[in-house]
C-alpha cells in the first residue's frame, strides 16, 4: 500500500486530532506506522471517537491545548519536529457559529494564523495542509459545481471564517513562504459522513441516535443537496496530497475534494439509504423548523483539478459509504470492538483505492 508505506516513520503534526475527522486520520497514520503528535482541545462530544477507538494509544504524543494559544502551539510543533503538518482544528458547525460567532472566528481565523506562525518557526516542516470546507464559496445556488477559482464568501459565521482561513493561508504563502522550500495547500472537502460522528445537528448522528432510541428520524430539510462522502475519502486525500507535494512542491495549491455528481444527493435520499441498510423498519419524517438559521439549499463541488493533477478519483459511492456508516454504528451500539471495525474499513478503502 503506497500511501501507508510513505508514512512509515514520518513525523506528522495534526491539529484537531481529537475530533471526528482527526481521529480517523490518526487511525490511518497509526496503521502506517507514522510518528504522530496531536494538538487539540478535549474531544468535543461525549461519547467521542477519540476515546472509543483509543486513538491516543497510537500517538507519539497527544497535547490538549487551544489553537488560539500561539506560544503553546509553537513550542509543541518545534518539539515534535514534524516533516508534515495538517491543520484540522476548527469550530466546524454552522448552527454553533450563529450561537457563538466570536469563538468561531477566533478558532477558525486566528487559529489558522497561529498555525502558520508555528510553521514559520519550525525548520523541519516540508509539507502543510490546511483543511477548510466546501462552504467557503459564495453560494449562488448553481446547479454546477464550484471551482477553486470561484469567489470565496461564505454566508454564515462558520463558512465565512473558513473563507477567511483560505485568505490567510494565501497571504502567508505569498508573504512568508515564497522563498522557502515548504509546500502549502488548502483542501475544501464536502459533507463528511462516517462511523463515530456524535456531533449535534448533523444528519447521520441524528439517524444513529434515533435508532438507538427506537424512534423515527427527524429531518429538518430533506431537499438540501450536499456533496456527501465517507470520511476516509477526504482523510486519505489530504494524506495523498501531503505526500505528493512533499515529493514535488509543484503539487501545492487549492483543491476541492468531493464526490462525483451522481453521489451529490439531497438529505432525504441520504436518509432513505440509511433506513434501507439499517433495516428494522427504520423510517423518517420531515419536521420543518420555524425561523431556522440560514443554510444553503444546493451545494456541489467541481473536483476536476485534483483529478487531473493527482490522478485522484473518489472510491466509495454514496451507497457504499452509507453501508460503512451502518456497519460501524451497529458495531458501536452492540458494544463490539470499534478499533477492529475502523482498521478493517481503512484497509478495505486503501486496497480498493490502489487497485
Amino acid at each position: 500500500m503506497d500511501l501507508l508505506n510513505f508514512y512509515k516513520n514520518k513525523r506528522v503534526f495534526i491539529t484537531g486530532h481529537t475530533g471526528f475527522k482527526g481521529s480517523w486520520m490518526c487511525k490511518v497514520l497509526e496503521l502506517a506506522g507514522a510518528k504522530v503528535t496531536g494538538y487539540s482541545l478535549k474531544p468535543p462530544t461525549k461519547p467521542n471517537l477519540f476515546e472509543l477507538a483509543k486513538i491516543e494509544d497510537g500517538l507519539e504524543k497527544s497535547i490538549i491545548a487551544d489553537i488560539q494559544d500561539l506560544k503553546s502551539l509553537k513550542q509543541a510543533m518545534i518539539e515534535a519536529k514534524p516533516e508534515i503538518v495538517i491543520h484540522m482544528a476548527a469550530q466546524p458547525l454552522v448552527r454553533e457559529s450563529y450561537q457563538d460567532p466570536v469563538f468561531t472566528y477566533g478558532t477558525n481565523v486566528m487559529g489558522t494564523v497561529n498555525f502558520l506562525e508555528a510553521v514559520r518557526c519550525c525548520p523541519t516542516v516540508r509539507s502543510v495542509i490546511n483543511v477548510t470546507t466546501d462552504k467557503v464559496y459564495r453560494n449562488n445556488e448553481w446547479e454546477w459545481g464550484y471551482r477553486e477559482i470561484d469567489a470565496l464568501d461564505g454566508f454564515d459565521p462558520y463558512s465565512n471564517s473558513k473563507s477567511c482561513s483560505e485568505l490567510v493561508t494565501s497571504s502567508y504563502k505569498k508573504s512568508f513562504f515564497a522563498d522557502k522550500d515548504i509546500a502549502i495547500s488548502t483542501c475544501r472537502a464536502g459533507n463528511v459522513i462516517g462511523g463515530g460522528d456524535f456531533a449535534k445537528d448533523r444528519i447521520i448522528p441524528d439517524c444513529v441516535r434515533a435508532m438507538e432510541k427506537n424512534e423515527e428520524i427527524i429531518v429538518r430539510n430533506p431537499y438540501s443537496t450536499r456533496p456527501y462522502q465517507h470520511v476516509l475519502e477526504p482523510v486519505c486525500t489530504y494524506l495523498l496530497l501531503a505526500q505528493k507535494q512533499y515529493e514535488d512542491i509543484s503539487f501545492a495549491g487549492e483543491y476541492n475534494v468531493g464526490p462525483d455528481d451522481q453521489d451529490c444527493v439531497n438529505t432525504g435520499t441520504l436518509v432513505d439509504l440509511f433506513c434501507k441498510y439499517w433495516g428494522n423498519n427504520a423510517k423518517w419524517k420531515n419536521i420543518c423548523e420555524v425561523n431556522a438559521p440560514h443554510e444553503a439549499n444546493f451545494l456541489k463541488l467541481d473536483c476536476s483539478k485534483i483529478k487531473s493533477k493527482l490522478k485522484w478519483q473518489p472510491r466509495w459511492h454514496i451507497d457504499e459509504a452509507i453501508q460503512m456508516v451502518v456497519e460501524w454504528s451497529k458495531s458501536y451500539l452492540q458494544k463490539e470492538d470499534i478499533n477492529k471495525v475502523m482498521l478493517s474499513q481503512i484497509k478495505y478503502f486503501i486496497e480498493k483505492n490502489e487497485k
